[in-house]
């Protein structure tokens, strides 16, 4: 297809997944609003259609809960064949919709400015009614998911990276008896050797009757947690997107001196989350200290998050070479590797697009250029998937994947930036 064909085949695919002011992320497997997930959607949206960029983030708050938190699934509409659905995680009543009871990364501030952009006379009087709420959104994780400094997540799911070697340590340390019996829908859409493990799920459901068991009450949970692992994800991109939330607020003439602090905060956490040994940023085991020991492609969100790290930049120069289409999930020269399981290897347009933003602005332009660029080439020659095989580029998961398309209409594609 040509470029053009490729940026209509992507506005097609938000078009279809748009379920009525929210996307999904792909028909079948995912029939509901995911939190991050939507974000994306509504930078893709902004290329061509920016009132209704606005309407998916103003759907997504919808769901706010009164503690602040935004869940990682708003059910706005009830499909009996999904698992685990709004019986398993019991939040009735917590939420104004029914939904999960934990969040995602918080990309909605960063993509909120950028959005912003391409509609500074509209956008303030939307971004008014956003900001508030986000900044109680912000509030929440800096006061239930902080450690000293770095942002920690309380299930494999919030951190949106599923099944990667950062939750090893902690997932070993579960013994999920009494889960019973379940009927998974992911692996009856997708070939299960691209899927988390059923040890990996019964761990996962364990977590999800945990929290239905204490109300999802932030306070009970943080008692005895099973699961608290400090993420390179959730720190880089909070750390991000309270930039961006303390520049919107400058900007309408708020107050941003909590947002400040949050920053000096997550500046002095960083530090925690680089492996004194093996020089790169891994996860932390909260409840034991152990490390993952592992580079994933969340340990690039450095630049993203405004910091800077020449070793990360040899790391990010081998995956080049080791990788036809790079950044890998997992580092392609561990044992650990495999390159079709969901977050043990694949690429993920997603994460490319964030890591090549970060690198762009602080200053590695060609590398920044030559990851569009192959993110580009991606996309173009394997589909829109939700994500890839880093060695063949092999498309993976669900196909016709929302964010997949986003990204490549805001980012990617070789369009962007003409005119």
């Amino acid at each position: 297809m040509t470029v053009e064909e490729l940026d209509m085949r992507a506005r097609e695919i938000l078009r279809g997944n748009d379920r009525g002011g929210y996307t999904v992320p792909t028909a079948g497997l995912y029939p509901y609003q995911w939190n991050w997930d939507s974000a994306f959607a509504a930078w893709g949206f902004a290329q061509f259609d920016v009132d209704r960029a606005w309407v998916e983030l103003e759907t997504l708050f919808s769901g706010q809960w009164p503690n602040g938190m935004v869940p990682h699934i708003l059910f706005h509409k009830d499909d009996p064949g999904y698992f685990p659905g709004p019986g398993v995680w019991g939040t009735d009543g917590k939420g104004p919709i029914s939904s999960s009871g934990i969040s995602q990364p918080p990309v909605a501030a960063s993509f909120t400015r950028a959005i912003l952009k391409t509609d500074r006379a509209a956008g303030e009087a939307r971004l008014r009614a956003l900001y508030p709420k986000m900044v109680d959104w912000h509030r929440w994780f800096m006061s239930w998911r902080s450690d000293d400094g770095v942002i920690f997540v309380s299930h494999p799911w919030e951190a949106g990276r599923d099944n990667c070697a950062d939750w090893d340590n902690a997932m070993a340390n579960i013994d999920p008896v009494g889960v019973g019996e379940y009927t998974r829908r992911d692996t009856s859409h997708v070939d299960p050797e691209m899927r988390p493990t059923k040890d990996d799920y019964d761990r996962y459901i364990w977590l999800v009757q945990r929290g239905k068991r204490l109300g999802w009450d932030d306070a009970a949970m943080a008692q005895d947690a099973p699961f608290r692992v400090a993420d390179p994800t959730m720190t880089f991109i909070l750390l991000r997107a309270n930039r961006d939330l303390a520049a919107m607020g400058r900007a309408l003439g708020e107050d941003v001196s909590e947002i400040e602090g949050w920053i000096a905060t997550l500046e002095a956490g960083v530090p925690r989350l680089k492996n004194p040994n093996f020089q790169m940023f891994d996860a932390i085991d909260l409840n034991t200290g152990k490390r993952s020991r592992v580079t994933s492609n969340a340990s690039f969100l450095c630049w993203y998050a405004g910091i800077e790290d020449d070793w990360m930049r040899r790391d990010l120069d081998e995956a080049f070479t080791v990788c036809r289409y790079p950044v890998p999930s997992h580092d392609a020269t561990h044992p650990g590797f495999n390159a079709k399981r969901y977050w043990r290897g694949p690429t993920w347009a997603i994460m490319n697009a964030l890591i090549g933003i970060g690198l762009a602005e602080m200053g590695h332009g060609e590398v920044a250029e030559r990851l569009r660029r192959v993110t580009g080439e991606l996309i173009a020659e394997h589909g829109f998937a939700e994500y890839f095989n880093p060695m063949t580029g092999d498309p993976a998961g669900g196909g016709t994947f929302t964010w997949t398309a986003a990204v490549w209409l805001a980012w990617a594609s070789p369009s962007v930036g003409r005119g």
